[in-house]
């Protein structure tokens, strides 16, 4: 019975969740940001967790003195939060529209010419769910795709992430044969690289001067296929006016170079976030050790609450 009243409560989350999302994506994008910030400081006052992470956060980076940024931190995390669902139920073409600008867009043209697959890495920086729909608006493109842990919210996810020629594949070994086979033929990939991988799929490296698990999947797949790299990051434009989209080059060094490929890849992620740095995803727990991974003298050892942080997404 306990079973029965678990999987109930989490059928009713659900569809509240879903039912707020219908809602948020119904308001002007100006209005949902400004609900999703006043959530978010509303909201860091009770989540102990999620506050001291995004202070710790900030720290490391060198930001551990800038109370402000810190407040701003947290506001554009609630919008974040707020304008998903507006990305994802609205029509692509009035989402697209918010896109004011692209810079560097003749990257993506020279790699087209040269027949090169592009690797897309896209940080947790902005609306970074709005650079995968752009360049799908375009071409084909495939990214990976968890799974949501409440099923009755998958088909939300899935519909608004599968837009124009965006191919979704599981994050897991027959879903990285896809990106792979993608590149081969010329196409796009998008990939996270801030993201924490498995235990398998990643190595230390440094990030704002900590080792942080890093993915080395993209450094893999450039290896093979000799494909164009492409930082594109989705920076929010104020009082709901919409996204900028910044594309920029990134040469990552061979296997048999002094710097990794992977501390390269973090290294091009700090420059990039400290352009914005108010719009980093701070409270994402980026120095976490996977289960089943030692972390290196000098890290912060987050697997007490790794288990934790993945029921919470």
């Amino acid at each position: 019975m306990q079973s029965r009243g678990r999987s109930g409560g989490g059928g009713m989350v659900s569809a509240a969740a879903l039912f707020g999302a219908r809602l948020i994506a119904m308001l002007p994008l100006s209005v949902a940001h400004a609900l999703g910030a006043m959530f978010a400081r509303l909201a860091f006052l009770f989540a102990r967790r999620e506050r001291d992470r995004l202070h710790a956060n900030l720290a490391i980076a060198g930001y551990g003195d800038d109370p402000r940024l810190a407040r701003a931190a947290i506001g554009e995390a609630g919008k974040t939060m707020f304008e998903l669902p507006w990305v994802w139920l609205r029509p692509v073409d009035e989402v697209l529209a918010r896109v004011r600008s692209v810079e560097g867009i003749e990257h993506v043209v020279a790699a087209n010419e040269r027949g090169s697959g592009v690797v897309f890495l896209t940080p947790h920086l902005g609306c970074f769910e709005v650079a995968a729909q752009f360049a799908g608006s375009h071409g084909p493109i495939t990214v990976m795709f968890r799974a949501p842990r409440q099923p009755a919210l998958r088909p939300l996810l899935e519909a608004g992430r599968r837009r124009g020629s965006v191919s979704l594949v599981p994050a897991n070994t027959r879903g990285a044969t896809a990106l792979l086979a993608a590149l081969r033929r010329g196409e796009w990939i998008g990939v996270l690289p801030d993201q924490v991988p498995t235990g398998g799929e990643g190595e230390w490296a440094p990030f704002f001067g900590r080792p942080a698990f890093t993915m080395t999947l993209a450094a893999k797949l450039v290896e093979r296929t000799g494909a164009t790299v492409l930082m594109a990051v989705c920076e929010r434009l104020p009082r709901g006016r919409g996204w900028t989209i910044r594309i920029e080059p990134l040469t990552l060094p061979p296997p048999e170079a002094a710097e990794s490929a992977t501390a390269a890849m973090n290294r091009a992620l700090e420059i990039v976030i400290r352009r914005r740095p108010e719009q980093y995803l701070w409270s994402y727990h980026r120095y976490r050790a996977p289960a089943g991974v030692t972390p290196p003298d000098g890290a912060v050892d987050g697997t007490a609450n790794d288990t934790a942080d993945r029921a919470a997404g």
